[in-house]
């Protein structure tokens, strides 16, 4: 499998389980009708578990811009790949909510406020502030980061040469990881703690045909993009400040 093509199916799979959880649990008429945080913690933290999976072997399943900007400044990755793995990881996740879509598509429907139906789609603060907004991404990042480059340590080879990545820690370290950030940090923003989690879906809200589905918020889509990034470069530049 080449690295793009395992960048974008991991990151799709991730997004599916992801925002099929948030439409499960919010949207009317579901089986899973109003499960609650816990349910969609779980499934989040299992989604990046799945990805990890698919991916690790054939690009180190990165899924996240931020995750291939931090291993690129502590050197551990070439910059001049970093743009099609981002590219990867936004088509990866605009697909992934673009068949919670179409498998939610009677219940977004049903669905008659405008919020609940982009929910599955992008994060949403609790309180709209934009700087307290922005340092919870800045820190759920970094917290997401710093430990994610002490699991693997940061390489991104086998001693034979082979590229594995951060599948080289395994899919269930990084899934206990994203699990605990969301439990404990996800309630101010929804710990977007992505930028391609959060940037892709929002543009499929966007153009898809959802009924009924109002705006797609982009004043405040800046800081799902900017606080991960943010984060990301503090945990990697305290990370080669302290040592591996």
């Amino acid at each position: 499998m080449h690295p793009l093509i395992a960048e974008f199916i991991g990151t799709a799979i991730l997004l599916l389980m992801g925002s099929g959880v948030v439409a499960n649990v919010l949207l009317p008429g579901t089986k899973g009708h109003a499960g609650g945080l816990m349910a969609i913690t779980t499934a989040w933290a299992l989604g990046v578990f799945c990805g990890v999976v698919v991916a690790g072997p054939y690009s180190g399943a990165h899924l996240n811009p931020a995750v291939t900007i931090s291993l690129g400044i502590v050197g551990k990755f070439d910059w001049a790949l970093a743009p099609g793995y981002m590219l990867a990881q936004l088509g990866g996740a605009m697909m992934g909510s673009f068949l919670t879509w179409s498998m939610y598509r009677d219940h977004f429907n049903l669905e008659k406020d405008p919020l609940l139906k982009r929910a599955p789609f992008c994060t949403d603060p609790a309180i709209r502030n934009f700087s307290t907004s922005l340092t919870s991404e800045v820190i759920g990042t970094f917290v997401l980061i710093l430990v994610i480059l002490y699991i693997a340590g940061a390489k991104l080879e086998d001693p034979t040469g082979t590229p594995i990545g951060l599948g080289s820690i395994g899919a269930l370290p990084v899934a206990l990881l994203v699990w605990v950030i969301g439990l404990s940090l996800g309630g101010t923003t929804g710990y977007a703690i992505n930028p391609a989690r959060d940037l892709g879906p929002r543009i499929m809200h966007q153009i898809l045909p959802i009924t009924g589905k109002g705006s797609s918020d982009w004043g405040y889509s800046w800081v799902p993009i900017v606080g991960p990034i943010i984060g990301c470069a503090l945990a990697a530049m305290l990370y080669l400040l302290v040592g591996s």
